[in-house]
């Protein structure tokens, strides 16, 4: 950086060592580091890498100044050659072409600084009344029925919030008080339109809401009358105005703020895919509960069932019944082995029968004889001769008359 001429000689710098000297005194310096510099667009140049070159200028000066892309993508503002901005940014030294540069993070059109302080001065204010309290703000319903709407009813806006709530939750009634969301008038309208909402009959929510712009553009929703009437309300209300990185009062009093006008439409309402995800799921958890409490019951019906059939009729009635069959296979068992010795009698009684028939006698050659009167002759005591007897043979009987009596001992 330094080197030395001779041992009483100044000291020499080198062109390098000196520009990075001075680059480190710009970028040490306090105020160099945050400033906000006022000026005029011109040269204006965006290449395609994404950077942004130009020269902010006044009567007497100009300074260059670069935007890089990170910090250009995020810009609202709209530059162009000939506008008068306000930039703000820290001051280094671009090395290789020796120039002492501001490098912009932040840009808006003249005039917002002035209704920038503005907003702090009245958002310190109300804050301090406690209107932006977070204890104040209240839940939003869960399935509103009435959807109360306050924009512009010209505006993309609407359009945007009607087909978002269409599409996410349809069974909602959508109300709209439309009102301007810009000018001088647009405050009391806004105020107006939410005193018409909140005078309805069972109104959910209150969606407020409008599209993008710049600051002036949104100073309506930085109306005092506006915020408190947001307080007031008896509805929640739901903010959506602007863009992500656009802040007003109305956002800081409402119950919920949404990045723009299509959030505060999702904020406000449940998404029927979730809700049918939702009831598939319940729908299976109840199919579940429900056959577990069926396989329960069966179980418990089983068990009733096998006491009933330990202390019902029907098994005693079983077991008599077999009792009964054991029984009647007893006595048949007995009648037939009965039956069986009354046959082995019948059948010794009817041979000792036939032993003792007389018709046996016969057969081996004696006869039968019998007085007229049937009488069987067994002497002779009592015959006379002449008298007529029977005869009756093995084979056959005959007649006879006795002619001669004898009489054995």
């Amino acid at each position: 950086m330094f080197t030395q001429g001779n041992l009483f000689g100044p000291r020499i710098l080198t062109v390098s060592g000196v520009t990075q000297y001075l680059r480190a005194l710009l970028e040490a310096d306090e105020i160099l580091r945050d400033v906000w510099i006022s000026g005029e667009i011109s040269t204006l140049s965006t290449p395609s890498s994404g950077h942004i070159y130009f020269t902010l200028k006044d009567s007497g000066a100009s300074l260059r100044c670069v935007i890089w892309r990170a910090q250009a993508m995020r810009m609202r503002a709209q530059l162009q050659s000939g506008a008068a901005v306000e930039v703000h940014g820290a001051f280094s030294i671009y090395e290789a072409g020796g120039q002492y540069q501001l490098y912009v993070d932040a840009v808006r059109l003249a005039g917002e600084g002035f209704l920038y302080q503005e907003f702090l001065r009245l958002k310190a204010r109300l804050e301090a009344e406690g209107l932006f309290d977070e204890e104040r703000k209240r839940p939003l319903p869960a399935f509103p029925a009435r959807i109360g709407i306050v924009t512009s009813a010209s505006g993309a806006a609407l359009q945007d919030m009607l087909n978002t709530l269409q599409n996410r939750f349809p069974l909602a009634e959508v109300l709209l008080a439309a009102t301007m969301v810009q000018g001088e008038e647009a405050p009391l309208k806004i105020v107006q339109a939410l005193h018409t909402l909140n005078a309805m009959q069972n109104v959910d929510v209150i969606l407020v809401a409008r599209g993008g712009g710049s600051l002036e553009d949104l100073w309506a929703f930085n109306d005092e009358r506006v915020v408190r009437a947001i307080v007031a309300s008896r509805v929640p209300v739901v903010t959506g105005i602007g863009h992500e990185t656009d802040f007003t009062l109305a956002d800081f009093a409402a119950d919920l703020r949404a990045p723009t006008p299509t959030g505060a439409a999702v904020l406000a309402t449940p998404d029927r895919a979730d809700l049918l995800r939702q009831l598939f799921s319940l729908n299976a958890s109840l199919v579940n509960a429900l056959e577990d409490q069926l396989d329960e019951k069966e179980r418990i019906l089983h068990q009733i069932e096998q006491r009933l059939a330990v202390l019902s009729p029907l098994g005693r009635i079983r077991n008599d019944s077999q009792r009964l069959d054991e029984m009647a296979q007893r006595l048949e068992r007995i009648s037939l082995h009965r039956l069986a010795l009354l046959q082995s009698k019948l059948t010794g009684s009817k041979q000792q029968l036939q032993s003792l028939n007389p018709l046996q006698v016969l057969q081996r050659g004696f006869a039968v004889v019998r007085s007229a009167d049937g009488t069987i002759l067994r002497s002779v005591d009592g015959l006379t001769g002449g008298e007529n007897v029977d005869v009756r043979l093995a084979r056959g009987e005959f007649s006879a008359q006795v002619t001669q009596i004898r009489k054995k001992s």
